[in-house]
């Protein structure tokens, strides 16, 4: 069997990680110009994706509160809430959440960093001090 990687003539077909999905779902929802069917966000993605994947995909925006749903007759219609990069945030708080020693996690992560993301990382701690 072929590895369905880059050099797949059959794109569409190329399994996509959650993330990713999210962030195509979320950036859909952005370029609207206001609420929208989940029919519509399946429509911009060019049917490429299953109806009731839409749904779960949104929903699970829903629970990240990167989306909002309100009803509009029998369905809903959904917004975005956040963008990608709030979409990451919002994970990076998740996963910080849900370990025991938040200073280890912290702490590793912060000396992974680049010399260049600490610079932006000092400045944008500087920046939120002084509120």
């Amino acid at each position: 069997m072929r590895d369905q990687g880059e050099d797949d003539p059959h794109p569409r077909f190329r399994r996509r990680g959650q993330g990713e999905l999210e962030a195509q779902v979320l950036a859909a929802l952005q370029r609207a110009d206001g609420p929208v069917t989940a029919a519509w966000v399946q429509e911009r993605l060019d049917g490429d994706l299953a109806y009731t994947t839409v749904m779960t995909i949104l929903s699970r925006l829903r629970a990240k509160q990167a989306v909002t749903r309100e009803r509009a007759g029998r369905s809903f219609v959904w917004q975005a809430e956040s963008d990608e990069a709030g979409l990451a945030a919002l994970r990076m708080r998740r996963v910080l959440d849900g370990q025991g020693d938040r200073s280890a996690v912290l702490a590793s992560f912060v000396t992974g960093l680049t010399s260049d993301d600490e610079r932006l990382l000092r400045d944008l701690l500087s920046e939120a001090g002084g509120d």
